[in-house]
């Protein structure tokens, strides 16, 4: 479910770490802040390059890639991988900053959840090795219910 307005408080963040930079906040990148912020779904580059152009068909792909090194930097987005042979961005780790990804392989469909408890066994295990964790990402790969319960699973993608 899209929204229509990015959360202030990550413009506020940007902006803080735009002027660190001595960088403020331009036309092409308010359209491919909006693009990224307003979606909770994960995209490619080139995804969201046609969801910018969308909005402002004169986005430059040299901006969108500028921006996006960008906001990893800043620590409002993610890149991740979902194990499709591409990166992807998380646009949630703002608001959900402790979240993991269960991956069908069947028909690729990402599910996002937090557990309280991987938090402990994930802070336990880096302890108990001698890590202090900085960071962390966990990709679950399975095959969804869909699948195992009718035999067919009508969001698998067929190969090309």
């Amino acid at each position: 479910m899209a929204e229509t307005e990015v959360n202030p408080a990550i413009l506020e963040r940007l902006d803080e770490f735009l002027a660190s930079k001595g960088l403020r906040r331009t036309r092409q990148r308010e359209v491919i802040i909006r693009a990224a912020f307003t979606t909770s779904e994960h995209f490619t580059a080139d995804e969201l390059w046609v969801m910018a152009r969308k909005l402002e068909s004169s986005t430059s792909r040299a901006t969108l890639y500028r921006t996006l090194s960008l906001l990893v930097e800043s620590g409002l987005l993610r890149e991740i991988d979902l194990g499709f042979g591409q990166t992807c961005y998380d646009p949630n780790f703002f608001d959900h900053p402790h979240h993991n990804h269960l991956v069908c392989l069947d028909c690729h469909k990402v599910v996002e959840f937090e557990d309280q408890h991987m938090d402990v066994l994930e802070d336990c295990i880096s302890r108990r090795l001698g890590f202090r964790p900085a960071n962390k990402s966990l990709r679950i790969e399975a095959s969804c219910e869909e699948l195992r319960a009718h035999g067919a699973c009508r969001n698998k993608k067929e190969k090309a």
